[in-house]
């Protein structure tokens, strides 16, 4: 068992050739999952000249259980609960509020550090890309397009260097169309795939999307 790509930016460019239908679309876009996948989402959005953004889902855990989400909150105000985990436990609505809004402040940090006061981009009527780094169970992706689908996207379209295979069968149910290069058996874990897989920092996003904005197709053009 090798390692398929050197980085996350080697990564990106290996995504994008599986994505070359979306390229030069003035109706589509890419938005990178944090931490890992925004680097991945730049070379994807580099290679097809698309625009680039951020979108960031923070889990809303049951206290005590936090590996079970009971919901998610995402970039733009959005909140999405799980209505069977919420009535089956019985979570009252102002535990509910408790951990929404420290989920909240987190976000709105990360929000502020990496896009300063430049508002999330408008997806309505739009071809969505969410990209991540890889996908083991999928949780974060499964949240991230519960969360994007009230925004009323056109389409959404995940797209991963490498996955498990049964979790993009899965997600397929779910949004339009899933793209994994590859899906290795068996999978393990997304880490053993990449030569480098040290963690993105908070400013090196930040730097990423303002390179974005600066030298390539920026957000809202």
């Amino acid at each position: 068992m090798a390692p398929i790509f050197r980085d996350r930016t080697d990564a990106g460019r290996v995504l994008a050739t599986r994505l070359g239908a979306y390229a030069d679309r003035a109706d589509a876009l890419v938005l990178g999952l944090p931490r890992g996948g925004v680097p991945v989402a730049r070379e994807v959005a580099r290679a097809l000249r698309l625009r680039l953004d951020v979108f960031l889902v923070r889990k809303l855990g049951v206290p005590g259980h936090e590996e079970l989400a009971m919901g998610a909150i995402a970039s733009g105000g959005v909140r999405v609960l799980n209505t069977e985990v919420v009535a089956n436990l019985r979570i009252p609505e102002a535990v509910i509020e408790e951990v929404a809004a420290a989920q909240t402040r987190e976000l709105e940090r990360r929000e502020h550090v990496y896009r300063g006061a430049r508002p999330p981009t408008e997806v309505r009527g739009l071809g969505v890309i969410l990209v991540d780094d890889g996908m083991a169970t999928g949780a974060t992706m499964r949240a991230a397009v519960a969360a994007l689908r009230p925004r009323g996207p056109r389409r959404i379209v995940v797209a991963v260097p490498v996955a498990a295979e049964p979790t993009c069968s899965d997600l397929a149910e779910a949004v339009d169309e899933v793209v994994c290069a590859f899906t290795p058996d068996p999978f393990y874990a997304v880490g053993l795939w990449y030569v480098d897989f040290a963690e993105t920092s908070d400013a090196e996003i930040a730097r990423m999307l303002a390179e974005t904005g600066k030298g390539e197709r920026a957000l809202g053009e």
